[in-house]
Protein backbone atom coordinates (compact mmCIF):
# COMPACT_ATOMS: atom_id res chain seq x y z
CA UNK A 1 0.00 0.00 0.00
CA UNK A 2 2.86 2.35 0.79
CA UNK A 3 4.29 1.99 -2.71
CA UNK A 4 0.87 2.73 -4.23
CA UNK A 5 0.51 5.87 -2.11
CA UNK A 6 3.98 7.05 -3.11
CA UNK A 7 3.27 6.42 -6.80
CA UNK A 8 -0.05 8.28 -6.65
CA UNK A 9 1.57 11.18 -4.80
CA UNK A 10 4.22 11.49 -7.49
CA UNK A 11 1.59 11.49 -10.25
CA UNK A 12 -0.78 13.90 -8.49
CA UNK A 13 2.00 16.14 -7.23
CA UNK A 14 1.58 18.67 -10.04
CA UNK A 15 -1.94 19.42 -8.79
CA UNK A 16 -1.48 18.88 -5.07
CA UNK A 17 1.91 20.52 -4.71
CA UNK A 18 3.02 17.48 -2.69
CA UNK A 19 5.03 15.09 -4.86
CA UNK A 20 5.93 13.04 -1.80
CA UNK A 21 4.20 12.40 1.52
CA UNK A 22 6.04 13.26 4.73
CA UNK A 23 7.90 10.10 5.88
CA UNK A 24 6.43 10.53 9.35
CA UNK A 25 2.92 10.30 7.90
CA UNK A 26 3.85 7.25 5.86
CA UNK A 27 5.37 5.54 8.90
CA UNK A 28 2.13 5.97 10.84
CA UNK A 29 -0.01 4.74 7.95
CA UNK A 30 2.15 1.63 7.68
CA UNK A 31 1.47 0.93 11.37
CA UNK A 32 -2.33 1.36 11.36
CA UNK A 33 -4.14 -1.94 10.56
CA UNK A 34 -6.59 -0.74 7.88
CA UNK A 35 -8.27 -4.17 7.78
CA UNK A 36 -9.56 -3.54 11.32
CA UNK A 37 -11.53 -0.53 10.06
CA UNK A 38 -13.53 -2.14 7.25
CA UNK A 39 -16.42 -4.66 7.26
CA UNK A 40 -15.48 -8.33 7.11
CA UNK A 41 -16.48 -8.66 3.45
CA UNK A 42 -14.12 -5.80 2.53
CA UNK A 43 -11.06 -7.10 4.38
CA UNK A 44 -9.55 -8.78 1.29
CA UNK A 45 -9.34 -5.29 -0.27
CA UNK A 46 -8.24 -3.40 2.86
CA UNK A 47 -4.74 -2.58 1.59
CA UNK A 48 -5.71 -1.56 -1.91
CA UNK A 49 -5.35 2.12 -2.71
CA UNK A 50 -9.06 2.84 -3.08
CA UNK A 51 -12.06 3.81 -0.96
CA UNK A 52 -14.24 1.03 0.45
CA UNK A 53 -17.86 0.97 1.70
CA UNK A 54 -18.35 0.84 5.47
CA UNK A 55 -22.15 0.88 5.60
CA UNK A 56 -24.79 3.60 6.07
CA UNK A 57 -23.85 5.04 2.66
CA UNK A 58 -20.37 5.97 3.91
CA UNK A 59 -16.85 5.03 2.85
CA UNK A 60 -13.35 4.72 4.22
CA UNK A 61 -11.21 7.05 2.14
CA UNK A 62 -8.57 6.01 -0.36
CA UNK A 63 -5.26 5.59 1.52
CA UNK A 64 -3.56 8.19 -0.68
CA UNK A 65 -6.21 10.77 0.23
CA UNK A 66 -5.83 9.93 3.93
CA UNK A 67 -2.06 10.37 3.58
CA UNK A 68 -2.35 13.62 1.62
CA UNK A 69 -4.88 15.21 3.98
CA UNK A 70 -2.81 14.20 6.99
CA UNK A 71 0.33 15.55 5.33
CA UNK A 72 -1.31 18.90 4.56
CA UNK A 73 -2.33 19.32 8.21
CA UNK A 74 1.35 19.32 9.32
CA UNK A 75 0.42 17.86 12.70
CA UNK A 76 3.00 18.06 15.48
CA UNK A 77 3.27 15.66 18.44
CA UNK A 78 1.93 18.23 20.90
CA UNK A 79 -1.08 19.22 18.76
CA UNK A 80 -4.76 18.86 19.54
CA UNK A 81 -6.72 17.95 16.42
CA UNK A 82 -10.41 17.90 15.47
CA UNK A 83 -11.83 15.45 12.94
CA UNK A 84 -15.32 15.94 11.52
CA UNK A 85 -16.65 12.63 10.22
CA UNK A 86 -15.29 9.69 12.21
CA UNK A 87 -16.60 7.07 9.79
CA UNK A 88 -14.88 3.80 10.60
CA UNK A 89 -12.27 5.54 12.78
CA UNK A 90 -9.35 4.94 10.40
CA UNK A 91 -8.38 8.58 9.85
CA UNK A 92 -8.62 9.20 13.61
CA UNK A 93 -6.27 6.26 14.21
CA UNK A 94 -3.75 7.73 11.76
CA UNK A 95 -3.97 11.12 13.43
CA UNK A 96 -3.55 9.48 16.84
CA UNK A 97 -0.07 8.47 15.73
CA UNK A 98 0.76 12.09 14.94
CA UNK A 99 -0.95 14.26 17.60
CA UNK A 100 -1.32 14.48 21.37
CA UNK A 101 -5.13 14.30 21.32
CA UNK A 102 -7.71 13.73 18.57
CA UNK A 103 -11.32 14.77 18.99
CA UNK A 104 -13.60 13.16 16.43
CA UNK A 105 -17.32 13.67 15.69
CA UNK A 106 -19.69 11.43 13.74
CA UNK A 107 -23.31 12.32 13.02
CA UNK A 108 -24.42 8.76 12.13
CA UNK A 109 -24.86 7.23 15.56
CA UNK A 110 -24.27 3.52 14.74
CA UNK A 111 -21.04 4.38 12.91
CA UNK A 112 -19.86 6.71 15.65
CA UNK A 113 -20.48 4.23 18.46
CA UNK A 114 -18.90 1.38 16.54
CA UNK A 115 -15.83 3.45 15.65
CA UNK A 116 -15.37 4.60 19.24
CA UNK A 117 -15.53 1.03 20.51
CA UNK A 118 -13.10 -0.11 17.81
CA UNK A 119 -10.60 2.65 18.58
CA UNK A 120 -10.74 1.84 22.29
CA UNK A 121 -10.22 -1.88 21.67
CA UNK A 122 -7.24 -1.17 19.41
CA UNK A 123 -5.60 1.01 22.04
CA UNK A 124 -6.14 4.48 20.60
CA UNK A 125 -6.89 6.04 23.97
CA UNK A 126 -5.90 9.55 22.88
CA UNK A 127 -8.92 9.63 20.52
CA UNK A 128 -12.03 11.16 22.09
CA UNK A 129 -15.30 10.40 20.30
CA UNK A 130 -18.65 12.13 20.10
CA UNK A 131 -21.89 11.55 18.21
CA UNK A 132 -23.14 14.87 16.90
CA UNK A 133 -23.23 17.40 14.07
CA UNK A 134 -19.63 18.13 13.17
CA UNK A 135 -20.55 21.27 11.23
CA UNK A 136 -20.56 23.04 14.59
CA UNK A 137 -17.26 21.55 15.72
CA UNK A 138 -16.53 20.75 19.35
CA UNK A 139 -16.38 24.10 21.09
CA UNK A 140 -15.63 22.69 24.54
CA UNK A 141 -12.18 21.58 23.41
CA UNK A 142 -11.38 24.42 21.00
CA UNK A 143 -9.20 25.96 19.75
CA UNK A 144 -7.58 23.24 17.65
CA UNK A 145 -4.14 23.21 16.08
CA UNK A 146 -5.54 21.43 13.01
CA UNK A 147 -8.96 20.38 11.72
CA UNK A 148 -9.84 17.76 9.13
CA UNK A 149 -13.26 17.27 7.54
CA UNK A 150 -13.82 13.93 5.83
CA UNK A 151 -17.07 14.75 3.99
CA UNK A 152 -17.77 17.38 1.35
CA UNK A 153 -19.37 20.60 2.57
CA UNK A 154 -21.01 23.23 0.37
CA UNK A 155 -18.81 25.83 2.11
CA UNK A 156 -16.23 26.03 4.87
CA UNK A 157 -18.25 25.98 8.13
CA UNK A 158 -17.76 29.25 10.05
CA UNK A 159 -17.79 27.46 13.45
CA UNK A 160 -14.76 25.43 12.35
CA UNK A 161 -12.89 28.56 11.27
CA UNK A 162 -13.58 30.10 14.68
CA UNK A 163 -12.34 26.95 16.44
CA UNK A 164 -9.07 26.86 14.47
CA UNK A 165 -6.08 28.33 16.31
CA UNK A 166 -4.14 31.21 14.79
CA UNK A 167 -1.38 29.47 12.86
CA UNK A 168 -3.62 26.43 12.40
CA UNK A 169 -4.54 24.52 9.26
CA UNK A 170 -7.81 22.94 8.13
CA UNK A 171 -8.20 20.44 5.31
CA UNK A 172 -11.72 20.10 3.92
CA UNK A 173 -13.39 18.95 0.68
CA UNK A 174 -15.86 21.53 -0.65
CA UNK A 175 -18.43 21.10 -3.40
CA UNK A 176 -21.71 19.42 -4.28
CA UNK A 177 -22.06 15.62 -4.27
CA UNK A 178 -22.47 15.13 -8.02
CA UNK A 179 -20.44 18.13 -9.17
CA UNK A 180 -16.76 18.99 -8.90
CA UNK A 181 -15.39 18.97 -5.38
CA UNK A 182 -12.03 20.38 -4.39
CA UNK A 183 -9.86 19.61 -1.43
CA UNK A 184 -9.13 22.94 0.24
CA UNK A 185 -6.32 23.90 2.57
CA UNK A 186 -7.51 26.62 4.94
CA UNK A 187 -4.86 28.48 6.92
CA UNK A 188 -5.38 30.98 9.73
CA UNK A 189 -2.51 33.39 10.23
CA UNK A 190 -1.30 34.67 13.56
CA UNK A 191 -3.49 37.78 13.25
CA UNK A 192 -6.57 35.69 12.45
CA UNK A 193 -6.58 36.28 8.69
CA UNK A 194 -7.89 33.26 6.79
CA UNK A 195 -6.60 32.10 3.39
CA UNK A 196 -7.63 29.12 1.28
CA UNK A 197 -5.97 27.13 -1.48
CA UNK A 198 -7.45 24.52 -3.81
CA UNK A 199 -5.32 21.39 -3.67
CA UNK A 200 -6.90 18.95 -6.13
CA UNK A 201 -10.28 17.60 -7.30
CA UNK A 202 -11.74 14.92 -5.03
CA UNK A 203 -14.92 12.92 -4.50
CA UNK A 204 -16.40 12.60 -1.01
CA UNK A 205 -19.77 11.74 0.45
CA UNK A 206 -21.67 14.89 1.51
CA UNK A 207 -21.42 16.46 4.93
CA UNK A 208 -24.83 16.00 6.52
CA UNK A 209 -26.47 17.71 9.47
CA UNK A 210 -28.92 20.36 10.50
CA UNK A 211 -27.01 23.35 9.13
Amino acid sequence: MGRDIAATAATAGVSSGRKAIDPRVMAVIEQVPRHEFVPDDQRPFAYENRPLPIGHGQTISQPYIVALMTDLMMVKPEDVVLEVGTGSGYQAAVLAGMARTVYTIEIIEPLGLQACERLTQLGYGQVKCKVGDGYYGWDAHAPFDAIIVTAAASHVPPPLIRQLKPGGRMVIPVGAQFLTQYLLLVEKSGDGTVSTRQVLPVRFVPLVGGH
